[in-house]
Formats: structure tokens, C-alpha cells, sequence
């Protein structure tokens, strides 16, 4: 087996947890590799990534098209997709050198202005703020297989995968789905309509985004990422990508454990930061 570890280089909170794995690596003979962006991820059995949510979800989208398993060590802040958390590095590495499940998570392929962009949590066409401008607001229309679900006037939509949905989404009161539900959600950010509310779908469907009616200019974000700004004249789809993201998950995993635990720590943390 070949390991490769991922690691946020904009911290170096990851490291006493990298020397420990390495140490625990070079002891037990498994040979790894060491990696810092995306790009240079090359081909290991699995990928541990050591760091955050955000940093899984830069190395997320890599790893799902070369099809490697994906294990979340926590050394970020809330960890919602972190398997283990930082001082649990000798169960991870048991978990790996052993027999293993693996959750498929969907991701979110998004067309625009004849490109594509993927995002493993949510796609954000969100308004662009001109200065002097009367009305930043934007309308975005959405259609579902051909048919209308509704006009958004706003400050943009959230396109979520599952996964996802303990993120943005959530923010913007959208629900919380399991992993395992095949379908995306829709959520309004800060609509000027009482109706506008979120709507899950199944992720079979195509969404197409009309930004005919936008009036400006809207941005789109995939997982937090900028992709570019898109206007009436742009052709955007949303749809479910033809690969996955594959998570390795112990066998005392728990979805609801989790949730109810890292809600909690979001809670606290929050709270002591007011």
C-alpha cells in the first residue's frame, strides 16, 4: 500500500500530527508521499489529509476523479469531514492497513460560459456588488428537467450536494441531509420573498440557472473557490458529475453522533468568540 498525506500549506497546525503518522508509517513500512496543492497528488492507495474542512475540500475533487480513497484527519477547527480527530492517528492507520468501508459522496458539475467547475459541498451564484448601483439584488430563475420551480430575487442561490449540507446551506437555513440521500438542494440566500424556500431534489435531475433576468452580473463559487462572473447571455447547468468522492469511515461511524457533536463544538466556539 502507498499513502499519500495532503497538508494545508497556509498552516502549520498539521505538523506535530504529520510527524506522528510519518513516524507511525515508517514503523509499520508503509510507504507514503507527501503533498501540499492539489496538482501534485499522484496516484496512492488512499489519501489522508490532515488539516480541515477546507482543506478536504481542496484535495476532495482530485482525489474523486482519480478514484482514491479519501481519510479526514482533524488539526483544522470544526472537522465535519474528518473521520478521526488529531490524536487518533494509530486508529487511522489501523483503519487503512486493515479492511475498510468506504461512503461515496456525490459531487456537483457546473456548466457555465462553456466550462466546467465541481464542488463537493455546494455551487453559490451569489450577487456582485457594484458601487453607486441603486439595486444590487439579483433574480435568478431555476428550472428543473424544462420546468420552472421558481424566480429567486435576492442575493443569489445555493446549489448543495449531502455533503454539503451541514455547510453554506445550512447557514442560509437550508435542511440537513445524510450522505447517503441521493438528491441536492436549493436554497435561497436572503430572498425578498416570504415563498422562496429551500426545495431538495433528486440529483438525477438537471438544474439549468437563467440569469436572463439578473440585470448584473452574478459570481459563482464552488466550495468557496471563485470560478468566474456569469450574465444573461451565459448558457448554466447544474448536475450530478460522473465520479464521486470516496470517504473511508470506521466501522463505529455515526452520522447523527457527529453532527450532534460538532454542532455542539460549532456552538460553543462561536459563542466564545461573542
Amino acid at each position: 500500500m502507498k499513502v499519500g498525506v495532503f497538508c494545508n500549506s497556509q498552516t502549520k497546525k498539521y505538523q506535530p500530527i504529520r510527524d506522528g503518522l510519518l513516524k507511525t508509517f515508517k514503523a509499520r513500512g508503509i510507504a507514503f508521499e507527501t503533498y501540499f496543492a492539489p496538482e501534485e497528488i499522484a496516484s496512492p492507495d488512499v489519501l489522508i489529509v490532515l488539516g480541515g474542512d477546507g482543506t478536504i475540500l481542496k484535495a476532495a475533487i482530485e482525489a474523486g476523479k482519480r478514484g482514491i480513497d479519501l481519510l479526514g484527519i482533524n488539526s483544522g477547527n470544526l472537522g465535519f469531514l474528518t473521520e478521526f480527530e488529531g490524536e487518533q492517528i494509530e486508529k487511522a492507520v489501523d483503519l487503512i492497513a486493515g479492511k475498510y468501508e468506504a461512503e461515496e459522496r456525490s459531487v456537483l458539475c457546473v456548466r457555465a460560459g462553456g466550462k466546467e467547475f465541481f464542488a463537493l459541498n455546494e455551487a453559490v451564484f451569489q450577487r456582485r456588488y457594484r458601487e453607486g448601483a441603486d439595486d444590487n439584488v439579483v433574480e435568478i430563475s431555476a428550472f428543473i428537467d424544462g420546468k420552472k420551480v421558481d424566480a429567486f430575487v435576492g442575493d443569489g442561490i445555493i446549489v448543495s450536494t449531502p455533503t454539503g449540507s451541514t455547510a453554506y446551506s445550512l447557514s442560509a437555513g437550508g435542511p440537513i441531509l445524510t450522505p447517503d440521500i441521493r438528491a441536492f438542494i436549493l436554497t435561497p440566500i436572503c430572498a425578498h420573498s416570504l415563498h422562496n424556500r429551500p426545495i431538495v431534489y433528486s440529483d438525477e435531475s438537471v438544474m439549468r440557472v437563467d440569469l436572463s433576468e439578473a440585470k448584473n452580473e452574478v459570481s459563482l463559487f464552488c466550495d468557496g473557490r471563485f470560478c468566474g462572473a456569469f450574465g444573461e447571455e451565459d448558457l448554466v447547468s447544474v448536475k450530478r458529475a460522473d465520479f464521486s468522492v470516496r470517504f473511508i469511515k470506521s466501522k463505529d461511524n455515526n452520522f447523527f453522533d457527529k453532527l450532534l457533536f460538532k454542532l455542539n463544538k460549532w456552538s460553543v466556539e462561536r459563542g466564545n468568540a461573542l
